[in-house]
């Protein structure tokens, strides 16, 4: 399967590719945005073009007051509606309670339960009935994502995974953002590249990669949060397309 459908898009503009794919996995197919720039370059794609794809965010709890900023902006401007996906309240509260508010900073391992808690597990609920899981994954983004491909399988969430900006460079995507006017977050400006929850997230110095301000504290080959790699953890059965 995904041979066929990597050959049937391979040739075509990225809004093609998107047009087509909605298409084949009608009602099925989701773009879950976290607001940074490459997400806005998709999410104007589809809006512009009004495709039948759904658009979702998750809010850990713990993002940039830019980041919902630009999340209303970017509903004002385009008049869609981008649904929300929350982490379960007694996860939260039980982690918080056990471990403090800054768990994270205390080991890897607490790190991930909290991306867990706040990422995996809901993005899990909200690809519950999707066959195809759309991302603004870029493979110069990170050391741990240049072996990813347009079009792939996602075995930790049982569909598949489409990258339309793989391969795009940064400053492809900021000509686009400036050319269409798009809303971005302000916090670029700042050298803030990677956005993610504001406790991990800092700016990176000149010299420094695009994810160096993510879990600066960790080590290059460590930075995921659990969303784009396989998590050694039972997952929700979902559906694929026949």
């Amino acid at each position: 399967m995904i041979t066929i459908l990597s050959e049937a898009i391979q040739d075509k503009h990225v809004v093609e590719q998107l047009r087509y794919l909605a298409e084949k996995f009608k009602g099925k197919i989701a773009f879950s945005t976290s607001f940074g720039q490459e997400d806005q370059v998709i999410t104007d794609l589809i809006f512009t073009h009004d495709l039948p794809i759904e658009v979702f965010t998750l809010d850990t709890g713990r993002m940039f007051e830019e980041t919902y900023q630009v999340w209303h902006e970017t509903q004002k401007k385009y008049g869609k509606k981008i649904t929300a996906f929350y982490p379960e309240t007694s996860q939260v509260e039980k982690m918080v309670d056990e471990k403090g508010i800054y768990s994270f900073y205390d080991s890897l391992e607490n790190r991930k339960e909290c991306c867990d808690i706040r990422k995996v597990y809901p993005l899990q609920r909200a690809l519950q009935d999707v066959d195809l899981w759309i991302t603004g994954l870029r493979a110069e983004q990170s050391v741990t994502r240049t072996n990813v491909n347009v079009l792939e399988e996602s075995k930790a969430f049982n569909c598949f995974k489409y990258n339309p900006l793989l391969n795009w460079k940064l400053n492809e995507v900021l000509t686009y953002l400036s050319e269409k006017a798009v809303p971005y977050n302000t916090l670029h400006d700042k050298g803030f590249i990677s956005i993610g929850c504001a406790p991990c997230t800092r700016a990176i110095q000149e010299g420094e990669d695009i994810r160096a301000g993510r879990w600066w504290w960790e080590s290059k080959d460590k930075k995921e949060c659990g969303l784009h790699v396989e998590p050694q953890k039972p997952i929700l059965n979902i559906g694929k397309i026949q």
